[in-house]
């Protein structure tokens, strides 16, 4: 028998839960229907939480020319794109603070659970912030990180890629900082991927970027 529209009531806590669909009478079990009802809610959940982290449209345009980036080294040397780039690109990490931002430095040691993977893969891995270079140097040598962390030099670089956080003004001590996220450079120097996220919480999941690269040929 099908059934266009259905309502419920009549609940009664009990062993068995009498449901009214239609004109019909139906019994369930308590723990079918407290199953069904964890089962929508996960569902819902899961829904709301995959749109919450929907990357935001900032930065520069997938297939665009990757601005060039004004950054040093925790050695205080110069670095490009072209010196960071590998074989099938470069992924650059956007992040907040190595210092203050505790999110930043978990998403700063899951990419080094990664950073291998990718260069297997044929890709450069940097990562860019405002901090100053013995901050980066100091996290660089206490997580052993095999890729670099690069100093931007007064927000140039993220002012190029559209990314800087804009809820905090010059003077702010924390001006400077961006949208946490990802750009991967393909060898033509163009943008393949971008992913941002506003606010602190919400961050590229490095499995999936993978995953995404992974399938590349």
């Amino acid at each position: 028998m099908k059934y266009r529209y259905s309502t419920v009531s009549n609940i009664h806590v009990s062993h068995f839960i009498l449901i009214r669909v239609n004109n019909y009478m139906i019994h369930v079990t308590k723990s079918m229907f407290v199953t069904s009802i964890i089962a929508i809610s996960l569902t819902l959940f899961s829904l709301h939480s995959f749109a919450k982290s929907v990357s935001i449209d900032v930065g520069p345009m997938v297939g665009d020319k990757a601005p060039s980036i004004t950054v040093i080294d925790k050695n205080r040397k110069t670095v490009n794109i072209d010196d960071l780039t590998a074989d099938k690109g470069l992924i650059i990490l956007f992040f907040r603070s190595a210092d203050w931002c505790p999110f930043c430095k978990k998403h700063l040691v899951e990419l080094q659970g990664y950073a291998d993977k990718f260069k297997a893969l044929g890709y450069g891995v940097a990562a860019v912030s405002y901090d100053d270079t013995e901050i980066l140097k100091s996290f660089t040598e206490e997580h052993n990180l095999s890729y670099p962390l690069l100093s931007d030099q007064l927000a140039a670089t993220v002012k190029a890629y559209g990314v800087l956080n804009k809820d905090y003004a010059m003077g702010d001590d924390n001006y400077g900082i961006p949208y946490p996220g990802v750009v991967v450079i393909n060898p033509d120097g163009k943008i393949d991927h971008k992913y941002f996220f506003k606010g602190y919480r919400k961050r590229v999941k490095f499995v999936e970027l993978y995953d995404q690269l992974s399938a590349v040929k």
